[in-house]
């Protein structure tokens, strides 16, 4: 068992975390980056996205970053490749090969399958 104020601090890292990587996710942000911004060390954070948030920051960035390309697939006016650009991929390929990997289909299959209402159409 931790101690309350290790559990409280990590805690208070993790969430400083969390708001730079959802207000910045298009960003090329990484671990030491943040570690330095929420005065922290990079072995201190990463235990506390394990402890606190049962993740990683890779996995947590990931996951924005391909939540934020779901909403912006659903604007029919944007590209795969300005969704990938906009949530911080700079190689499109990379960007498809990583959402296939979160959402189990390819950019473009997935916006396929929108209603123009944005909610996903049965398949």
């Amino acid at each position: 068992m931790q101690r309350p104020a290790t559990v409280q601090l990590r805690t208070s890292l993790y969430d400083d975390a969390v708001a730079i990587v959802e207000a910045e996710y298009a960003a090329d942000l990484s671990l030491d980056d943040i570690a330095r911004r929420v005065a922290s060390s990079r072995r201190q954070l990463q235990r506390a996205y394990a402890e606190i948030g049962d993740t990683t920051f890779r996995e947590h960035l990931t996951a924005i970053r391909m939540e934020r390309a779901a909403e912006l697939l659903q604007r029919r006016s944007l590209t795969v490749r300005e969704v990938a650009h906009r949530v911080g991929y700079r190689q499109p390929a990379q960007f498809a090969k990583a959402f296939r990997r979160h959402h189990g289909k390819a950019p473009s299959e997935f916006r396929a399958h929108q209603d123009p209402t944005g909610t996903v159409a049965a398949a």
